[in-house]
């Protein structure tokens, strides 16, 4: 080979390479790029995870500071208070390093993060894990599927409010996994157990349930007046009974529904500095769940306790009654029943004269 041909090998060679891997660098940018626009528009929307997840691919693939960025602030509006903290500090990091016409270009960027990085700070909460007094070498705890080391343990770490799976194994047992749910700005330690403890013998209880309407046993009928059927007298109690049943049931669910509020307040929106109101971590959507739940059956027991009052009500007033006794006086007389309904409740009572 001629010598100048072969002061020219390596440099043909290496733009073969760059030839070949160009191709793919383009698609790689070109990806990231696409990623970003659905994790920006999905972020703007209110769709925090699949908005963050897509960010995250396209840092990934094509480190950018701008990105970086946008995923601090995705994670942050998503409640992921720790791992948002962790993004501001890797941008910042990063601006650092970067010459100072590169920084020219951040605007505000920079400001902005460590703003978002003094104010969430605070509110991270910390995990302890622990493992038990006499637990043999090598056993295994992780969090999140995450292994932790040696090092690591009954130590408060930063996590991401909300739930979190924490296990613990021992060489040659099974894998003793549990929930942990912690709030923002909560620190908690947690003692992981190898056995099951004994479960204490509590006392038998029986069952509660709606306390059951009060009957009164019926007058004998006086001379002369009309013999009330058996059935209907027995329909008219089974009303009466089914309507205070359904009524105690509805309120005791509505008030339980009005606790739960709190609850959702705590976590969800601002409780847990989330720009979108309707954005709630996990204790949040339990709540939420629980409290629809327990209004569907509010309503139906109030439903239910309204036509059976009202029933027993029909079935009173339209019973065969005992003639007046011829005198002068006004009539004895007295009424129970519904005295007042409406979209908020109803009012039982009495009402006669003597």
């Amino acid at each position: 080979m001629p010598p100048r041909l072969r002061r020219s090998a390596p440099l043909l060679a290496a733009l073969g390479v760059l030839s070949l891997s160009a191709p793919a660098a383009a698609q790689d940018i070109a990806a990231a790029e696409a990623l970003f626009e659905r994790g920006l528009a999905d972020m703007q929307a209110g769709r925090y995870e699949t908005g963050c997840k897509a960010l995250a691919e396209s840092e990934r693939i094509d480190p950018q500071p701008g990105t970086l960025f946008t995923l601090a602030s995705c994670e942050a509006r998503w409640g992921r208070i720790a791992t948002a903290v962790a993004r501001f500090k890797d941008y910042l990091a990063r601006f650092d390093r970067m010459k100072p016409a590169e920084q020219a270009r951040q605007g505000e960027r920079p400001k902005l993060a460590m703003e978002e990085r003094d104010r969430l700070s605070p509110q991270i909460p910390r995990l302890a894990l622990s493992l038990p007094p006499g637990a043999p070498a090598g056993t295994v705890v992780r969090r999140d599927g995450s292994v932790l080391g040696e090092a690591a343990l009954g130590v408060a770490l930063p996590v991401d409010p909300g739930d979190h799976r924490v296990s613990i194994q021992a060489p040659g047992e099974p894998v003793r996994e549990q929930h942990v749910t912690i709030a923002a700005g909560e620190t908690k330690e947690l003692t992981l157990a190898l056995k099951d403890a004994p479960a204490a013998q509590a006392p038998a209880s029986p069952p509660t349930s709606p306390a059951p309407a009060i009957v009164p046993a019926p007058a004998p009928a006086p001379p002369g007046a009309p013999e009330v059927p058996a059935g209907r007298r027995t329909a008219l109690y089974l009303a009466g009974g089914l309507g205070a049943a359904g009524l105690v049931l509805g309120g005791i669910t509505g008030a339980i529904v009005l606790g739960k509020k709190d609850t959702i307040d705590e976590h969800c929106g601002s409780g847990i500095q989330a720009a979108d109101p309707k954005a709630c971590d996990t204790t949040g959507r339990d709540a939420g769940n629980s409290a629809n739940m327990l209004a569907t059956v509010s309503t139906i027991g109030f439903a239910v306790g309204l036509v059976g009052a009202g029933t027993a009500l029909v079935l009173y007033l339209t019973e065969p009654k005992t003639a007046p006794p011829a005198v002068t006086a006004s009539p004895r007389w007295i009424s129970a029943g519904v005295l007042e309904a409406g979209p908020k409740g109803a009012m039982f009572g009495a009402r006669g004269r003597f």
